[in-house]
């Protein structure tokens, strides 16, 4: 008895003492700023390089740096460096393990009773399950604002993120609060994902990437459970970024036809941003381009705050986006064509455009891209697209007038919008809570304005309507859920809509053709064309 006393004591102490050396020396996470500085002033003396970090030994302290946010050629000439893998957990571990096994037996051996008190599973679980998804891990975005083009509005909103990322403790003291989430809103390829690595960038923090579908698993409670892990690591490593993509897959609205793994995991998110501290330093940043299917709880107040809409990129922006894709390729191309060619592209498929061109003129073995190589492959991208936003020089005027024709119609029936392209319109939703019958009608006309317009100026109907006659049912089935639609004739709001837009018929033409130069309307264009 007194023997197995001492061999348990003796256990005790090795353990105590090999968890003691082995976190002794465990290294404390430093930012980007940091490191830059302390290997300005010479303070590195060693550098270990492992599989996702780098350990470094400065002024008697251990440190330790995202891998991906250090420029390694600088540290290399500066900083003696060893390469190695990290085997001390394994090493401890294994220690560990035979120094258990080595106890347990001699207990065993000595009293079989004592075996109950410690039982041996066959399938031993781990306590700490966390380690299952220990994959979680930031990157240190090397993207700035000057790599995104075709934004310029959107940096604007989002260089305020950038300075209180830089800044928080400015914002604290003037007592500003800054949203907790921001969630960007548009279509597939527009940057989205580009534009939040670029704000992590700016500030220069780590950055989180999930996609929303990678929190919904088949096994109860682990969507949640990720959520929590992820949260917990951003603000252990505050001030950072959390970035979601495709956010729907998880906030999806809740109602009849539920999912519970999904609902648990939409709960466990509302939790976690409720739980931020004012200005706690960490920053959500979500994507979706179906904004319809987004549950209410995520849209309220003290969640995402401010939202952000991003649309397809129009002539300018798309010269610019063409502009740096093409930057490090030797050619000869006349960027503004190309730009007037890809009506309907997004900035991701652009830059596929142009891969495409440059991999047809190796094809041509010429180490020039010229502009037959993206007129041989323009067909090839435009596949996998909608063939609508594909316009030809005709569908081009028919669709400036088109769209014209309800910028018109939007000014004068007081319908507030930002801004009218050739592929969309974006009218304000936010305005009012409460809608009165007037402004639903007038928002009809608008719908109805631009196939009228086919009609007074080319006595023809064609398909680019399907949309607005969608969103005409939509309204109408809206206000019959409120008595309003009962009376309500569409014939009559043709009859006076035709009787408002046929003396316009020359105001029509000469925005669609500020449209076709453009490829965008503001209000202020249509107000200052309304008021000549």
């Amino acid at each position: 008895m007194k023997n197995k006393k001492i061999i348990l004591i003796s256990f005790v102490i090795l353990c105590l003492l090999f968890g003691i050396l082995y976190f002794k020396n465990e290294p404390k996470f430093i930012d980007k700023d940091l490191y830059e500085g302390l290997l300005k002033q010479n303070l590195i003396q060693k550098a270990v390089i492992e599989e996702d970090k780098i350990l470094l030994k400065a002024a008697g302290e251990n440190y330790a740096i995202i891998k991906e946010g250090v420029d390694l050629k600088e540290l290399l000439t500066k900083v003696p460096v060893e390469i190695k893998r990290d085997n001390s957990l394994w090493i401890f571990f294994i220690l560990m393990v035979f120094l258990l096994t080595l106890f347990l037996s001699l207990i065993y051996f000595n009293r079989k009773k004592q075996l109950e008190k410690f039982p041996i599973s066959k399938n031993p679980t781990p306590q700490n399950s966390n380690l299952e998804y220990s994959n979680i891990k930031p990157v240190i975005s090397n993207i700035n604002f000057n790599d995104v083009a075709g934004v310029d509005e959107v940096k604007l909103e989002l260089s305020e993120l950038v300075d209180f990322l830089k800044n928080p403790k400015k914002y604290k003291e003037f007592g500003v609060k800054m949203p907790k989430g921001v969630l960007m809103i548009g279509p597939p390829g527009v940057g989205k994902t580009l534009i939040a690595k670029a704000v992590a960038g700016e500030a220069g923090v780590p950055f989180f990437y999930q996609s929303g579908s990678s929190f919904v698993e088949i096994y109860v409670g682990m969507g949640a459970k990720r959520v929590r892990e992820l949260f917990s690591k951003a603000k252990m490593m505050a001030p950072s970024i959390v970035f979601i993509d495709e956010i729907d897959a998880v906030g999806k609205a809740r109602g009849e036809l539920s999912n519970v793994e999904r609902d648990s995991t939409l709960n466990q998110l509302l939790t976690q941003m409720d739980g931020f501290e004012d200005n706690s330093g960490v920053i959500v940043i979500a994507a979706t381009n179906k904004i319809e299917l987004i549950d209410s709880a995520l849209l309220r107040s003290g969640r995402f705050d401010r939202r952000i809409f991003l649309s397809l990129p129009d002539f300018k922006d798309r010269f610019k986006i063409l502009e740096i894709y093409m930057k490090n390729k030797k050619n000869n191309v006349n960027l503004s064509k190309i730009a007037k060619v890809s009506v309907g592209f997004s900035g991701a498929g652009l830059e596929t455009l142009v891969n495409e061109a440059a991999i047809n003129a190796l094809r041509r073995n010429s180490n020039l891209v010229e502009e037959n190589d993206f007129y041989a492959v323009l067909s090839k991208v435009l596949l996998g697209k909608k063939k609508i936003l594909s316009f030809n020089e005709n569908e081009k005027k028919i669709q400036a007038i088109y769209q014209a024709a309800k910028a018109l119609s939007a000014y004068y029936f007081d319908i507030g919008f930002e801004k009218i392209t050739l592929i969309e319109d974006r009218f304000k939703e936010y305005e009012h809570n409460i809608k009165s019958k007037s402004e639903l009608v007038n928002k009809i006309k608008v719908y109805l304005a631009g196939s009228s317009a086919m009609k007074l100026i080319y006595n023809e109907t064609y398909t680019n309507s399907q949309s607005d006659f969608l969103k005409i049912k939509e309204l109408l089935e809206f206000m019959l859920s409120f008595g309003m639609a009962e009376e309500l004739n569409l014939e009559e709001q043709k009859k006076e809509l035709n009787e408002f837009l046929s003396p316009m018929k020359d105001k029509i033409l000469k925005l669609a053709d500020i449209l076709l130069e453009k490829e965008r309307l503001d209000y202020e264009d249509v107000k200052e064309l309304f008021q000549i």
